[in-house]
């Protein structure tokens, strides 16, 4: 059965199937028991930034976010000073994050879509060799990491730790995704990616919007200002397409709960601010940034619908490639939508490759050929599932647009 300390707060999945992961003294240890300063100090340091693994925002998940509580993590303390953190990396069973009774370790999920454990950029590799051997004191034979950058330095380590160990990670599923190289002119940012003709277009746009009232684009920074402008943002998001179909954060308690707290939290430390655009009094789009590092992480965006025809949530993304192309704090964003993003894509130009990677934690293990063979059969089971669905609505669109005769 599945160790307690990885058990979910509400186990009833779990007792309608077997967790293969032993019922034994394990090394992880409970998400909210690591000490949020060694944490935040470990994120100062880390050799690649994950703004959804900064201890605020990942506390806060963890916390009450649906289907995402009770996450554990392996962690990596250094020998000569105890209380100095060089590795940390959430986790969950694969039971639990993909319903497959076999024994392996699954990044634990942050909400936002990446799961780049966090590594002190100083003895990296050292910290990650750490923790693979917590993970195999775990029981576990390999590790998945879910949502993770495929070709940043932090899996260069795993690979390079690997290697060392005669072992090789596997590609499980990947993608690329919008990313803004924001050392860049923000003007010729989007002059290269959009052209002359659709930037006259969006200011064609914008000025009909300025017509009767002013055009502004705000960023709330302060703890107290996020907050504000959180509830502005939680209710755009509700009075949308994700309203509609029951994904939009307000929505859930435990979701609001979290976003509530972490936001401005993450503040504090000028690690979230949350981006708007107002005509007159109202506003028409609003997004959720958090900043780790030198790097920016669009979190989500909220757009008013009334305003469709001036393109808000287009309008939004403009003004904030020009803010991160302003700030010299900022060297990147990652857009952390999903692939072929219809929105995103043709303004940040630039990619970055996500996936899930299998680590296997022994040689020439067979239980790996079998965890892999898994998970390939879920992703193809996955997607023809998503196939399908995206086909029936298809068809109820059609069946909508086209009179039906009369019977």
């Amino acid at each position: 059965m599945i160790d307690r300390a990885m058990a979910p707060a509400s186990s009833t999945a779990d007792r309608r199937g077997a967790d293969p992961m032993p019922a034994r003294t394990t090394p992880w240890v409970p998400l909210e028991t690591v000490a949020p300063q060694a944490w935040q100090d470990l994120a100062e340091r880390a050799l690649e930034p994950n703004g959804y693994y900064l201890p605020g925002w990942e506390r806060a998940v963890n916390a009450s976010a649906r289907g995402r509580t009770g996450t554990s993590v392996l962690c990596a303390w250094d020998d000569a000073q105890p209380s100095h953190l060089i590795g940390l990396m959430p986790v969950t069973s694969l039971w639990r994050a993909c319903k497959l009774p076999l024994p392996a370790l699954a990044s634990g999920h942050p909400y936002g879509t990446l799961c780049t454990p966090l590594l002190d950029a100083a003895s990296a590799e050292p910290a990650l060799a750490r923790l693979l051997g917590e993970a195999r004191r775990t029981g576990a034979r390999a590790v998945l990491l879910r949502d993770m950058s495929v070709a940043g330095p932090v899996m260069q380590a795993f690979d390079s730790v690997l290697r060392r160990e005669g072992l090789r990670s596997r590609v499980v599923q990947s993608y690329e995704r919008a990313y803004l190289d924001a050392t860049s002119d923000g003007e010729k940012v989007l002059q290269d990616a959009l052209g002359a003709k659709k930037l006259k277009e969006l200011r064609r746009q914008r000025h009909r919007l300025a017509e009767h009232v002013e055009v502004r684009f705000e960023v709330a920074r302060a703890a107290g200002e996020v907050s504000a402008a959180l509830e502005i943002f939680l209710n755009l998001e509700a009075s949308g397409w994700k309203g509609r179909r029951g994904t939009a954060l307000i929505q859930h308690d435990g979701d609001a709960t979290f976003i509530r707290r972490a936001a401005p939290l993450l503040a504090q430390d000028n690690a979230c601010e949350i981006v708007s655009l107002l005509a007159g009094e109202t506003a028409v789009a609003s997004g959720i940034v958090l900043r780790h590092q030198r790097r920016a992480f669009f979190f989500k965006l909220g757009v008013d619908e009334r305003f469709a025809k001036y393109s808000p949530g287009v309008q939004l993304t403009l003004d904030l490639t020009r803010h991160l192309c302003n700030d010299p704090a900022i060297s990147s964003a990652d857009s952390t939508a999903g692939p072929d993003h219809p929105m995103i894509n043709p303004i940040w130009r630039g990619r970055l490759a996500i996936g899930d990677v299998l680590v296997p934690l022994y040689k020439s293990d067979p239980v790996v050929e079998i965890i892999h063979a898994a998970l390939i059969a879920r992703r193809e089971g996955l997607g023809f599932a998503r196939r399908a669905v995206h086909a029936i609505r298809d068809l109820a669109k059609n069946r909508t647009a086209t009179p039906q005769p009369r019977r």
